[in-house]
C-alpha cells in the first residue's frame, strides 16, 4: 500500500517547510509544492489525504496576490489554510480581509468558540499561539463559522458542511502551545491519514533513487566535516561506493585544528576517496575590504565553487554529478523552494553555482530538517561525535568575524571559540544546547589588565536552544560557567579584553549574526 500523503501549497512563508517538518513528525509524508498546482496534477499523489495552504508575506486583496486554482476547492479533499492560507480561503469564498489596526506578531491567547470542532480535540482553551499577521478577517464568508478567536482577530474558521478549515496562527511553531495536537487532529481526525512515513523508509528510497540517477557515473562531493555533508557522503557512498570522491576544501575559515580532525575522522570511520585542498590564502586575499554580510557570503561561495570545481575536474574529468549536503533550512532561507518567499540570507550550497558548472546536482537531503538528518546519520551508523556536532555555516568564520575578514581575526576567533566549545563539552552542556559559537566584533574597547590600559577586541558568545532551527531562544547557561569561560578567554587569548553573551531569540534575530 502506498504511503498516505499531504501536500502543502507554498505561498512563501518562512515557516512552510517547518510545517512539512511538523507533519512528518507525525509519521505522515508531507511534500511542499508550488501554489499554482492544477487539480489534474493531483494524480501524481496516489494516496493524497489533504491539502494545506501555507502562510506568506503577501495580502490577498492586492491585485497580483497569489491564489490557487478554484478547482482545488471542489476536490472534496480536506483543506487547512494557515495565516495567508486562511485569508485566501476567506477571500475565495466571498469574505473580506483587510489591513488590521491592531496587528499581531508573537504570542497571543487562543479562545476556542466551538469545543466540538475537530481541530481542537484534546486542546485546552486559553492557550498561547504564535501570530504573525498584519491583515485579518473583517467579514466571514457565507457558510463559514468562527471556531476560535484571539483578543484582536478571528483566529480559526470552518466551513459548515465541508472539511475546509483555516487558522490565523502558526500551529507549526514551537511557540504555539498544543500546535502539534491541532495538526495531528487535522491529519488523523479530519484527513484520516495513516502513520506510515519513517526514516528507514526515507533511506531505502534515497539509496534506490541515487543508484537509479547515478547509474555507473562518478560523483564529486564537497565535504565540510559537518553533519549534513557527512550524512550525504555516507548515504551516497552506501548507494554507489567508490564512484564517490569527496573533496575537503580548507578555506582558512574553519575552526581550530578542524582540517586535521576532519581528515582523521573520515580516514578512521569511512572507506571513501577523500582529498584535502588548502586554499586559505586565496580566501583571505579575496575577502580583503569586503564587510557587507551578503557580499562576503557570495564571495566565499564563489571561491569555494571555483576551488572545488577546479579540483573536481582535475581528479575526475568524467564525473557527472556534484553532490551537496543541502537541507531544508538552506533552501528556505535562500528562497529557492518557491518564487514567493523573501531572501533572509544566501547559502553557498544552494546559490552561486555557475551555469556552466558541468555537473548535475545530487542533493539527497534537501527535504530533511537538521534533526531528521541526524536520525538518518545514526541509522547509517555514523559515530555520535559527528552526528551531535553543532551546525557550522558554509562560509565558516567568514560570517562570524563581523566586518572585514583577515587571518589575524580568524586566528583570534578560533582561540576564543575553542575555549567556549571545550568548556561546554567538559561541563556536559554541549549536547544540551543545539548551537553554540563565538562572534568577533569589529569593535575595540578599553580595558584594564594589571595596571595597564588595554584597547582590544570585543567577542560575543552565542548559544541557542531550538527544535527546528527556524525559531530559537538563547540558552540559559549557568552564570558561574559563563564566568569561568570569560575569565579563561581574557587570560589566555591575546587581543580580546571584553566578552558579551547574546540573549536574542529567533525571531527577531537569526542564530548567526550575519
Amino acid at each position: 500500500m502506498k504511503q498516505t500523503q499531504i501536500i502543502i501549497l507554498d505561498f512563501g512563508s518562512q515557516y512552510t517547510q517547518l510545517l512539512a517538518r511538523r507533519i512528518r513528525e507525525q509519521n505522515v509524508l508531507a511534500e511542499v509544492v508550488d501554489f499554482s498546482i492544477k487539480p489534474e496534477e493531483l494524480k501524481q499523489y496516489p494516496n493524497l489525504k489533504g491539502i494545506i495552504l501555507s502562510g506568506g508575506p503577501a495580502s490577498v486583496y492586492e491585485n497580483d496576490a497569489y491564489t490557487i486554482d478554484r478547482g482545488l476547492l471542489e476536490t472534496k479533499l480536506p483543506i487547512l489554510g494557515v495565516c495567508y492560507g486562511l485569508q485566501l480561503i476567506t477571500h475565495l469564498f466571498g469574505g473580506t480581509v483587510e489591513l488590521s489596526e491592531k496587528q499581531e506578531f508573537g504570542k497571543s491567547k487562543l479562545f476556542i468558540d466551538d469545543l466540538n470542532c475537530k481541530l481542537f480535540i484534546d486542546v485546552p482553551n486559553d492557550k498561547n499561539v504564535w501570530m504573525s499577521h498584519a491583515d485579518h478577517i473583517t467579514k466571514l464568508p457565507e457558510n463559514f463559522i468562527q471556531v476560535a478567536h484571539s483578543e484582536n482577530s478571528i483566529a480559526a474558521i470552518k466551513h459548515s458542511d465541508k472539511e475546509i478549515y483555516g487558522i490565523q496562527f502558526h500551529a507549526e511553531t514551537t511557540h504555539s502551545e498544543y500546535g502539534a495536537q491541532m495538526l495531528a487532529n487535522f491529519l488523523f481526525e479530519v484527513c484520516q491519514a495513516n502513520k506510515d512515513w519513517y526514516v528507514k523508509a526515507f533511506i531505502e528510497k534515497a539509496i534506490t533513487d541515487i543508484k537509479e540517477k547515478v547509474d555507473n557515473q562518478k560523483v564529486i562531493l564537497g565535504l565540510s566535516g559537518g553533519v549534513d555533508s557527512s550524512v550525504a557522503a555516507t548515504l551516497i557512498s552506501k548507494a554507489i561506493g567508490k564512484q564517490l570522491t569527496c573533496i575537503f576544501v580548507d578555506t582558512g575559515l574553519l575552526r581550530k585544528n578542524e582540517g586535521q580532525q576532519v581528515m582523521e575522522t573520515y580516514t578512521k570511520n569511512f572507506d571513501m576517496n577523500i582529498k584535502m585542498v588548502d586554499s586559505s590564502e586565496l580566501f583571505y586575499e579575496n575577502l580583503k575590504g569586503i564587510t557587507e554580510p551578503e557580499s562576503k557570503r557570495k564571495m566565499i561561495g564563489k571561491l569555494f565553487i571555483d576551488v572545488f570545481t577546479d579540483e573536481a575536474r582535475k581528479m575526475s574529468k568524467d564525473a557527472k554529478f556534484l553532490a551537496q549536503g543541502t537541507i531544508y533550512p538552506d533552501v528556505i532561507e535562500s528562497s529557492k523552494q518557491g518564487h514567493t518567499s523573501k531572501t533572509i540570507k544566501s547559502h553557498h550550497n544552494v546559490g552561486g553555482l555557475p551555469e556552466d558548472l558541468g555537473f548535475e546536482l545530487l542533493e539527497p537531503l534537501r527535504d530533511l530538517f537538521k534533526d531528521e538528518v541526524r536520525q538518518v546519520g545514526r541509522e547509517l551508523g555514523i559515530p555520535d561525535i559527528m552526528i551531535d556536532r553543532h551546525p557550522f555555516p558554509g562560509p565558516g568564520l567568514g560570517i562570524r568575524v563581523i566586518g572585514e575578514v583577515t587571518k589575524e581575526k580568524c586566528d583570534i576567533l578560533r582561540e576564543v571559540d575553542d575555549i567556549f566549545i571545550k568548556a561546554l563539552h567538559e561541563e556536559g552542556l554541549y549536547t544540551k544546547v543545539q548551537q553554540a559559537h563565538v562572534v568577533l566584533l569589529p569593535v575595540k574597547t578599553v580595558g584594564v589588565m594589571g595596571d595597564n590600559r588595554t584597547y582590544e577586541y570585543l567577542a560575543a558568545l552565542r548559544s541557542v536552544d531550538t527544535v527546528d532551527f527556524m525559531t530559537a531562544t538563547a540558552s540559559h547557561l549557568p552564570w558561574d560557567f559563563l564566568d569561568r569561560v570569560v575569565n579563561k578567554i581574557i587570560n589566555e587569548v591575546k587581543h580580546v579584553n571584553r566578552i558579551v553573551y547574546d540573549v536574542t531569540s529567533k525571531p527577531p534575530g537569526t542564530i548567526e549574526w550575519e
